[in-house]
């Protein structure tokens, strides 16, 4: 009899769980917000500061600096960021590698304390922790899920942090100033589209955490829309001022 033969015939899973610890979902989403936060608080701010005046190129200019500045800084904040925990994390699985071929038996038993106080027999914890140390490789995935709560065969990855990090704030940053793009001369229509823009990236992050479609998205806008008023309203009286 073979071992596919030989197992039990469990019920079929019927949920699937999405990649919530990938290197890619963080960035992403906190890159859209940023973005179309940052970008519509700068471009309010100008306009605050420019009202009256009907050339707007201040503020397009304001916009496509603060789109270009922002991706390039976030992906390398991103980059350094994801990189220094890659580098951490595979630093002390190496460690437990060495210590795993160096010491096995203590290892073994550190792994079986561990499971024991999972709630397994002594016994059985001792056996299956035996078992997984016959492979090595095996032995250091386990350790490092178990101790410091990483995947060695799924570190994040730093480029790929910086890559969705940079594109995700170009497109959230580009949506406030590209109403003047295309022939706006308020910051009404920016706001409108950046407001809308910022619910549905907060439904949308609702997705993958248990709050409401509706809380997320209002949330995000509420505060995006906060964040514009304080700065237009900063830029208003330091224009007021003659400052500007």
């Amino acid at each position: 009899m073979t071992a596919d033969a030989a197992a039990p015939d469990y019920p079929e899973i019927t949920h699937e769980h999405p990649d919530v610890t990938g290197g890619w979902l963080r960035p992403a989403v906190f890159g859209a917000m940023d973005g179309l936060v940052s970008n519509l608080a700068l471009i309010a701010g100008v306009a605050g500061g420019t009202r009256g005046n009907a050339d707007s190129s201040a503020v397009v200019l304001a916009g496509l600096a603060g789109l270009a500045a922002g991706a390039f800084s976030m992906a390398a904040g991103e980059y350094t960021s994801v990189a220094s925990q890659t580098e951490a994390a595979q630093r002390e699985i190496d460690k437990e590698r060495r210590e795993i071929v160096s010491n096995p038996k203590a290892e073994i038993g550190e792994l079986a304390e561990m499971y024991v106080d999972k709630g397994l027999d002594r016994e059985l914890a001792l056996e299956v922790a035996r078992q997984i140390h016959v492979d090595v490789d095996r032995a250091v995935a386990v350790h490092a899920r178990e101790e410091l709560g990483v995947d060695p065969d799924d570190l994040a990855s730093p480029m790929l942090a910086a890559g969705s990090s940079f594109l995700s704030f170009a497109v959230g940053a580009l949506l406030p100033v590209l109403p003047y793009l295309v022939g706006a001369s308020s910051l009404l229509p920016g706001l409108v589209v950046t407001l809308v823009a910022l619910f549905v990236c907060g439904a949308v992050v609702t997705q993958v955490t248990s709050r409401s479609w509706w809380f997320g998205g209002f949330r995000q806008m509420l505060l995006g829309g906060a964040a514009a008023a304080l700065t237009y309203g900063i830029g208003s009286l330091v224009g007021s001022s003659g400052l500007g």
